[in-house]
This record gives C-alpha cells, sequence and structure tokens, in this order.
C-alpha cells in the first residue's frame, strides 16, 4: 500500500511538471494606423518586448504576431517618421486571439536622432482632440477592477472627478454636476439611456445594458471636451464596439450578477476580412434572490434582457460599411407591502400601492467609413434609436377596488444622420468637421394624483416631433512635437423653440520634457432640457391647456481645466488637474424657490415642474489628484483624490450645496496577480471608497402631518448631508488555461465590512415617523466565463 502512495505521488508531480512545461502559444493580431488621418500605416515593426516574435504591417495596416506565449504582454510598434507606440499588458490566453488596434503619431520634427514616444496608451485618450479632462477606458481594468460588475459606468467611478456613492445604481456624477448632463454616444453616434429599468432623460440605472464583452478600449472625458461632443454639459462617454474575429470562429459563456450570457464571434467572409459579433444577456437575478441576496428590490424580482451586435463589411473600392445594434428589455412588479410598514417604495402620502415598470431600450445602426486618399476620409452613419417605458401605480386598500393612482407613457424613436470629413493637411494639420440631425419623433402621456388631491390630474399628453440640428469644425495645429493646440466650434439648433447656440472650444498641450505635459481647456457647452419637461402642462382658469416650459433655452455651461502629468517611471505616473465650471440659464421655478434642474437627474424621473424660466445659476470648482503605478510584474494600485465645491442658485437668488455637493472622493485601488504556473494565475484586486454624503431636503413633519403628504423644509434645500460613505471590497480570481479553452473564475465580495451606508430617508405623513433605508450589505458578486 505503501508503494501504492508513492508511485500516486510520483505519478500525478510527474504530470503535472509536464503539464506545467507544456507551455501554450496564441496570435496577437491587428491594424496600425495614422493617428490624425485615421488610415492605415503600412511597413511598421511590432515586436513583442523581451521576445523575438515581430513582424511587419502589410499594405492594409494588418500585422500578425504568431506563437505569442500565453501570458501579460507588451509591444513596442515604430516606423521612421512616427513616434513609437507602446501597448502594454495584453492579456494573452490560450482560447481567443488577440486583437489590437496602435495609433502612430507623426513626426513633426523628423530628426534621426530625435526619438518621441507616445507613452503608455492608457494615459491619453483615444480622441486626439482630447488632450484635457480625458482618459482612455481600458477593458482589461473594467475585468479587473474590485467592484465594478464589468459595468462601464462603475468602472468610470474609479476616476478622479466622479463619484457614485448609490450601489442601486450606475449614475455618473462628474465634478458635482447631475448625471443627466453626461452624454453617452456609441460608434459615432448618441445613444439613448443605455441601462435597464430606465427613465427618459436618465442616464443611469441598476444594470447597464452595455456589455464589457463587445467593447474595445474607449473614451470618458470630464470636462472642456473638444468640439466633435455637444449637447452635454458634464460629462462624454465615447464607447465604440469591437469587429468580431475575421479568422476564426470563437465563443464566450458567462454567469454571474449581470446574467447568462453566450456570444459568437466569427469571420463572414475571410477572403475580405469581414466579421460579426453577437452576445446575448438574460438576467439571473431571480435565481440569486433565491439563495438569500437582497439587490435592493424588496420582495420585487427584477427581469432584463439584452443583445448586442455588430457586423463589419470592409470592400476593396467603396470602404468600409459596418452594421451594428444595442437592445434591452426589463420589467420589474412592485407588491404592496403590509400597512405601516416603512419602505423604499412607499408612496408620498403613505398609501400602500401596486407598481408596475417596464422599459425597452434599442439603437441600431449603419456606419460607412470611406477614404478619398491617403490622407482625407469622410463617415456616415445612419442610426435608429428608441426607449419605451411603462409605469403604473394603483392604491390598494382592504376591501376596496385597487384606484388609479398614476400612470406614464412615455415612447421616442431618433432618426439620426451624420457626416464627418477628416482632412490631415501634413504633420502638422489637420482638420475636422461634421453635421449631425436627430429627428425624435415623441409621444409622451403621464397621469397622476397631485400632492393633496385624491382625482387624477393630467401632466403629459404630447405627439410632437423634435429636431435638434448639430455641426462643429476643428482644425488641429502642432507647432512642433512637443507643442499642440486644437481650435473648434460647435453650434446646435432645437426645433421645438428655435433655440441656438454658438459655442468656442480650445485647448492645449506643452510637453515639457519628454515624462512631463502640461494642458489647458476651455469653453462653452450647453444642453436641451430632459425632453419631457419642455411638455409638461397645465391648465389656465377657463381649463385651457398651457406649455409654460416649451420655450426654455439651453442650460450653458463654461468649462475651464489646468492638467499637469508627470511619468515618475515607465510604470508610475502622477497627474494634477484644476478646474472651474460656470453653469447659467438652468431651469427654476418663475415664482420664488429653491427649485433648480441642476439638481435633477439622479431618479426615475424628473420633477413635475411647470413656469419654469432660465434664470438659475451654478458653479463647480475643485482639484484632482491621480497617483498610479501600471500593472508591471503582476502588481498595479490607483490612487485618486477629488476636492470640490458645487453651488447652485435658484429663483430666490440664493446660493446653496447642490444635492451632488459631497466635497471629497477618495479611490484606492489595487491588485496583485501570480502565475502560478505556465497555464495558470491567480489574482487578488481590492478598493475602497470614501466619499462625502450626500446633501438632503430636511422633512418638514408637522406640515406633512397636516397636508397629509411629505413636504419639505424649501428654504433649507440640501443643507443636510449624510455620513461619510464608505465601501470595501475584496475581489479574488482565478484563470485556467487549457487546449484552446480558457476558463475564468472570481469571486468579488462587495461591502465586506457589511457597513450600513445611507439610501434614502422616508417620512410616514400619517405618524410623522422618519426612517433610514441602507444601501447594499455584504454582497458576493460571483463570475464563471469559459472562452474556446
Amino acid at each position: 500500500m505503501k508503494k501504492l502512495t508513492v508511485f500516486t505521488a510520483l505519478l500525478i508531480s510527474t504530470f503535472t511538471a509536464a503539464a506545467q512545461n507544456n507551455s501554450f502559444t496564441q496570435t496577437i493580431k491587428g491594424i496600425v494606423i495614422d493617428e490624425q488621418s485615421g488610415n492605415s500605416l503600412e511597413g511598421v515593426t511590432i515586436a513583442i518586448e523581451n521576445n523575438n516574435i515581430n513582424s511587419i504591417s502589410d499594405n492594409r495596416g494588418t500585422f500578425v504576431l504568431q506563437q505569442v506565449p500565453i501570458g501579460r504582454q507588451n509591444l513596442k510598434a515604430s516606423i521612421s517618421g512616427y513616434e513609437e507606440a507602446f501597448v502594454a499588458n495584453i492579456e494573452v490566453t490560450s482560447s481567443k486571439e488577440v486583437m489590437i488596434e496602435i495609433k502612430l503619431k507623426e513626426k513633426v520634427q523628423k530628426m534621426d536622432e530625435l526619438v518621441m514616444k507616445s507613452g503608455r496608451s492608457k494615459t491619453k485618450a483615444l480622441n486626439e482632440a482630447a488632450v484635457v479632462s480625458a482618459r482612455q477606458l481600458s477593458v482589461d481594468e473594467a475585468f479587473k477592477y474590485a467592484g465594478t460588475r464589468s459595468d462601464p459606468s462603475r468602472m468610470a467611478q474609479n476616476f478622479a472627478g466622479v463619484s457614485g456613492t448609490n450601489d442601486g445604481r450606475n449614475d455618473i456624477i462628474i465634478r458635482g454636476n447631475s448625471p443627466a448632463g453626461v452624454l453617452w454616444r456609441m460608434d459615432g453616434i448618441d445613444i439613448p439611456n443605455p441601462n435597464h429599468f430606465s427613465t427618459l432623460g436618465a442616464t443611469g440605472g441598476p444594470v447597464s445594458i452595455l456589455n464589457i464583452n463587445t467593447l474595445k478600449n474607449s473614451d470618458f472625458l470630464t470636462s472642456a471636451f473638444p468640439s466633435q461632443y455637444g449637447n452635454a454639459i458634464a460629462g462624454v462617454f465615447d464607447l465604440r464596439l469591437r469587429n468580431g474575429n475575421a479568422d476564426k470562429t470563437e465563443f464566450t459563456g458567462q454567469m454571474g450578477f449581470n446574467g447568462f450570457e453566450f456570444a459568437a464571434e466569427g469571420p463572414v467572409s475571410k477572403s475580405s476580412k469581414s466579421s460579426y459579433l453577437i452576445d446575448y444577456r438574460y438576467s439571473m437575478v431571480a435565481a440569486l434572490q433565491n439563495l438569500g441576496l437582497n439587490f435592493g428590490t424588496g420582495s420585487a424580482t427584477p427581469y432584463y434582457q439584452d443583445l448586442t451586435f455588430k457586423i463589419n463589411l470592409p470592400t476593396k473600392k467603396a470602404g468600409t460599411f459596418s452594421i451594428f445594434g444595442l437592445g434591452g428589455e426589463s420589467h420589474i412588479h412592485f407588491l404592496p407591502e403590509s400597512q405601516g410598514k416603512d419602505n423604499l417604495y412607499s408612496s408620498n402620502d403613505g398609501t400602500q400601492r401596486d407598481r408596475n415598470f417596464k422599459s425597452l431600450t434599442g439603437v441600431v445602426g449603419m456606419n460607412h467609413l470611406y477614404f478619398y486618399n491617403t490622407n482625407t476620409s469622410a463617415k456616415t452613419t445612419f442610426a435608429v434609436s428608441g426607449f419605451s417605458s411603462k409605469y403604473d401605480e394603483a392604491i390598494v386598500e382592504e376591501n376596496k377596488a385597487n384606484k388609479p393612482a398614476f400612470y406614464r407613457k412615455n415612447d421616442i424613436v431618433k432618426y439620426s444622420l451624420s457626416h464627418t470629413f477628416n482632412k490631415k493637411i501634413n504633420s502638422k494639420n489637420q482638420f475636422t468637421a461634421g453635421v449631425v440631425a436627430d429627428v425624435n419623433k415623441v409621444k409622451l402621456y403621464q397621469d397622476y394624483i397631485k400632492n393633496g388631491d385624491s382625482v387624477l390630474s393630467n401632466l403629459l399628453d404630447v405627439n410632437e416631433t423634435a429636431v435638434l440640428l448639430k455641426g462643429f469644425a476643428s482644425i488641429g495645429h502642432r507647432f512642433s512635437d512637443k507643442l499642440s493646440t486644437n481650435l473648434g466650434v460647435y453650434v446646435q439648433d432645437f426645433t421645438v423653440n428655435n433655440s441656438i447656440s454658438i459655442e468656442p472650444r480650445w485647448n492645449i498641450r506643452y510637453q515639457l520634457k519628454p515624462n512631463q505635459s502640461l494642458s489647458f481647456g476651455a469653453g462653452l457647452h450647453s444642453q436641451t432640457q430632459p425632453l419631457e419637461v419642455y411638455f409638461f402642462q397645465s391648465r389656465d382658469n377657463n381649463g385651457n391647456r398651457l406649455l409654460t416650459n416649451k420655450e426654455l433655452d439651453f442650460v450653458k455651461s463654461i468649462h475651464s481645466a489646468l492638467g499637469y502629468d508627470i511619468n515618475v517611471s515607465r510604470y508610475f505616473r502622477l497627474k494634477t488637474e484644476f478646474y472651474g465650471q460656470y453653469i447659467y440659464n438652468a431651469a427654476v421655478e418663475k415664482t420664488v424657490s429653491s427649485f433648480s434642474m441642476l439638481n435633477a437627474g439622479s431618479d426615475f424621473g424628473f420633477p413635475d415642474k411647470t413656469d419654469l424660466v432660465n434664470n438659475g445659476k451654478g458653479y463647480n470648482y475643485g482639484v484632482e489628484i491621480t497617483a498610479e503605478r501600471f500593472l508591471h510584474k503582476g502588481f498595479y494600485y490607483l490612487l485618486t483624490v477629488s476636492l470640490f465645491e458645487s453651488k447652485y442658485k435658484g429663483s430666490d437668488n440664493v446660493w446653496r450645496n447642490t444635492a451632488f455637493n459631497s466635497n471629497y472622493v477618495v479611490n484606492v485601488l489595487g491588485g496583485k496577480e501570480w502565475r502560478l504556473n505556465a497555464k495558470t494565475t491567480f489574482g487578488i484586486d481590492t478598493k475602497l471608497t470614501v466619499t462625502g454624503g450626500q446633501r438632503y431636503k430636511p422633512f418638514d413633519v408637522a406640515a406633512s402631518k397636516n397636508e397629509g403628504y411629505i413636504v419639505y423644509k424649501e428654504d433649507e434645500a440640501y443643507s443636510l448631508q449624510n455620513e461619510t460613505y464608505l465601501r470595501f471590497d475584496l475581489k479574488f480570481s482565478y484563470v485556467r488555461n487549457l487546449k484552446k479553452v480558457t476558463q475564468k473564475w472570481y469571486i468579488d465580495l462587495q461591502n465586506l465590512t457589511n457597513r450600513e451606508n445611507i439610501y434614502i430617508r422616508t417620512l410616514n405623513p400619517k405618524t410623522g415617523m422618519e426612517s433610514r433605508i441602507n444601501q447594499m450589505g455584504l454582497f458576493p458578486n460571483i463570475n464563471y466565463q469559459i472562452t474556446f
């Protein structure tokens, strides 16, 4: 028996050693393009660092690196007359080929002894015109960072200047601005709110429709964005869908918090290098709730599903066509709670209600990119996007029929057509211009019982067309390889009331030393009000319908930002940014009050205010610090510190804190990755977030009991602040590569300390009792992925 045990141990150790020595390899391929023209570059040398594997791009700019060992790899791309580019920490697995895009910038001063390096690609935006308050969102980081749930919005909350203190929603609060000021863009077209359970005009939600498995690296901008972007005053999320593998069919299966998922990609035609990518997800919250996990929805079960696809069709002479789409459906039913129980979904007047909510969001479009010559191109996009939501409430009383109390149905279909022209004049100068037409077919309807009333009133009954026309032009000039600037103008016209805004934009960047840069940006930005606000209706004394908000102008904002960036070493970076923002033309009430639309946008609807005027103001200013060690030898960390002030003024002419003025945000992230053997890695990632509490209005308890519904002390709006928000997340991950198959497991222990961060305060107007509802407790987010 002892001999058998020894033999078995020897046999196991022999197989283990053999497995460790029999490492796998994979293919890295991609395309190299000129940063200014967007055209492909031939003759570029792409090499794996510390390895003899290299390739040269062909006449289509494509390259292939074969038999690359699995694990983390670094690439260098170089060609005479261009700055070198580096792509770091590419994850190579045994199951899927790696596809990357490399941009090279042409040198202004072409001297053999002058060597310029573009540095780590993640330190700057993909859009070369965005030189300040801009950062690239890495898909790899979205997978790696703890607490993100593979959600781009929650990933962005780790960056300087961004806060998110609501575990139940992924709203992006940038520098004290309302999340309603954020613009979502995908493949060059503005898209509706890409979140499940979303509402018209909002930009966040509980669960993202966006799927990180279908995205490639994208841009996130927080201030003074260039003239290509408009109709936003807070920030821009410029997303890019990736192409499928044009040479090989590959599959992905996954299950976790975001649902059950299956994806396929592969060639449509190998000879033409056309490809497809499709990904479908379905909610698995019901299954997790049965295990006793709390998602903040009480006994209600949220259901959702989404689909993402892209078909890429290059041609020999007619340019490249691509067809893309994104869509999601979600619904939930809230049953009335037991009488007298304070809960998150209790009504404003204390009555028990039965609630149903359903939303549908989607976009489908086609791009056409055509190069007239090496340096001149045009991109045309046509897209149809839509948003539909239905929400109803009924008062439930014992031994009585349910009484309708609220009904809202919103339907918007938007037809978008854009055309962008780009000309690289020479290595110093680039001209870009474009026009966009968004035609919105709007159908809005809402009945509700007003506070203190007992019968339904109509707030919305609209069937109209709202057109937003946009245009921009910009010129980029490089005085030298060290000094560059962008000057542009953006124009938009809203046909509902013929509001027009002309907005100059400018930025400049100076390379002080090879590892240090100084950047500055400034510009005027404007945004329409949420569409439904224009059509809120009231009645005059004769019962005639009045649209008192229809003539509202754009809310406008002046941005300025100054940044200093230093790469202390190849793997460590420090960045400091100072900014200021002045907001005017904000919508406030005509009568004297503390109300301002600058405080709306982080909920499931907008205040039903009529008689609004553009007399409100606001300002934000602050400083941000980022200290970042890039992944090296398996270790990384990121520290972001944001200190800011955010104020607003309503029609009462009093300066107050905005609802989003939490004053400070600190994020500390870090992780370590161990390679256990040639095929297996194990990782630990962690995150600590400390944020000032959100502002809130105090209840007027006496008035609430007297009126029978919740009344706030409006003259003390946002004078109180919740206690500090603190959350600690700890994530364990395990990756195992087999022959042509890769499996990934992780468990992300969110809010590991089970801290009771406050979510909302409620009041029962019948009893005058105040209650506090906390956010998510300890939540183990478990995920499994297989690719083959």
